[in-house]
């Protein structure tokens, strides 16, 4: 019976630790030596054992909980999160601005009173309760006003348009990134996927070689080949365990680069639930209909050109007047209260309309204008083009699904051939009717063949998910 190799480590531990309490109990101080190899062989068994029970179990990721870790860490997509709610927030900011604000004004005033001659004859200067300053009241004054003020004009009402139209745009902006965070984990988790696969079949690979190599021995002992033929099966299996290293290698290279997507520490053991059987190619109506109502790119153009429109009456808009309205309650006067000295009302109001007409700005508005025109016409160039774009990835990457689910058949049924053509071969280099060459270039072309098969699933899993990342479907 074969023991895992941790066991192996504890009972190697273990007779050792027998042998050196054998040996040593012969001496002078045995009791003493012996607890302290003792004590060093369990030290050194501990960390055997704890590593083996605190390693934590692998933790199965499909594609969907592999997209919604990814959506946590992914920098970009957090980004573009953060602009589209604070695109809600200056939409919500565009919509105050049409209402009216109401604040509360406080203010007290000193201003230095006039000094004059005094009518008494005494020589004494006289103190006025007029101030120095003509543009103040008196030389006490307290304000204590509550003020609405409303700004009615084109600027204030396109505004808000243009803060919702950036909102649709940052709303736009934000599913295309996530579409992106989506197509990259699409990639990673697929590559990973088909990079596990690719080492099962670089071991078989350097099995079935070693088998070749053990065969070729036997029959070099039994006077049945050359030497030539063991040198021949020495250098196929030493390139299959080349082979098998590098698909180790690479495999754990794609595991750390979907990992960094997915845990806060890479190295977080994990295996990919996979589906054996991957669905089938939509049909072209279904795609074509989901083009038309989801896809991000599409909407962002479509925002984008309408946020262009704004601007350009945004900017027209300035050569229109404005309203201003003001009302005010409160007290202005030289005393803090309701009432003055005299018995007089201190509260009262005030009410203000005033009208801005521009007339002359050196041309400022009209060139203002004449840059939002501009920006007008990249837009719809670039809705053009988006539009352009669409039907040709749609071409592009419908023909692509359907070619490579078309070869899935194909490349299995190259795979059970080429797995037969090495059986009857090596039956034949067995019973000595075939060279060992051919028994190479069979173990070769398996090989080819499951590495096509491989390379053909994650062709057409990709594929798939480009056409469902284009209508939105995923």
């Amino acid at each position: 019976m074969t023991l895992p190799r941790p066991h192996k480590r504890l009972l190697q531990v273990a007779c050792l630790a027998s042998l050196v309490s054998a040996a040593l109990a012969q001496q002078p101080g045995a009791a003493v030596d012996e607890s302290r190899a003792a004590l060093a062989v369990q030290q050194q068994a501990a960390p055997q054992s704890t590593a083996v029970a605190a390693q934590p179990p692998a933790t199965a990721i499909s594609l969907d909980e592999a997209i919604s870790r990814a959506r946590a860490n992914e920098p970009a997509f957090a980004a573009a999160v953060a602009a589209s709610r604070n695109a809600a927030l200056d939409r919500s900011i565009a919509r105050s601005g049409l209402l009216p604000s109401v604040e509360y004004h406080n203010q007290y005033l000193y201003t230095q009173p006039v000094v004059g001659p005094s009518g008494t004859g005494a020589g004494t200067p006289a103190i006025s309760s007029n101030p120095r300053f003509i543009a103040n009241n008196a030389v006490h004054e307290y304000m204590s006003q509550g003020q609405v003020n409303e700004t009615i004009g084109v600027q204030q009402i396109n505004a808000l348009g243009h803060a919702s139209a950036a909102l649709a745009v940052a709303t736009a902006e934000l599913e295309v990134a996530q579409r992106g965070l989506v197509a990259s984990v699409a990639g990673l988790f697929y590559a990973s996927s088909v990079a596990g696969r690719r080492v099962g079949v670089a071991e078989r690979a350097a099995n079935e070689a070693a088998s070749l190599t053990t065969l070729t021995q036997q029959r070099e002992t039994a006077r049945e080949v050359a030497h030539a033929d063991v040198v021949k099966a020495q250098l196929q299996q030493q390139q299959r365990d080349r082979d098998l290293s590098d698909a180790k290698l690479n495999a754990e290279k794609a595991r750390l680069e979907l990992a960094v997507l997915l845990f806060p520490d890479p190295r977080t053991p994990y295996t990919l639930a996979v589906p054996d059987a991957p669905p089938p190619v939509p049909a072209r109506a279904d795609v074509e209909a989901a083009l038309a109502r989801h896809n991000p790119e599409l909407a962002s153009a479509l925002a984008s050109t309408h946020l262009a429109d704004l601007n350009v009456f945004a900017a027209r808009a300035a050569y229109l007047p404005d309203l201003a309205l003001n009302y005010t309650y409160g007290i202005d006067a030289a005393q803090f209260a309701a009432k003055g000295t005299d018995g007089s009302r201190n509260l009262g109001y005030s009410a203000s309309v005033t009208l801005d007409i521009p007339v002359w700005d050196w041309f400022a508005t009209r060139d203002r204008v004449r840059q939002s025109e501009i920006s007008r016409d990249l837009a719809r160039t670039v809705l053009t083009n988006t539009q352009r774009k669409l039907i040709a990835d749609l071409e592009e990457f419908y023909a692509e699904a359907v070619a490579a689910h078309d070869q899935l058949d194909s490349l299995n049924l190259s795979v059970t051939t080429a797995a037969e053509s090495l059986r009857l071969t090596r039956l034949s280099y067995s019973a000595g009717e075939t060279p060992i060459l051919e028994v190479v270039d069979a173990e070769n072309s398996l090989t080819t063949a499951e590495l096509a098969r491989e390379d053909g699933i994650v062709r057409y899993q990709t594929a798939l998910a480009n056409l469902q990342l284009l209508t939105g479907t995923i």
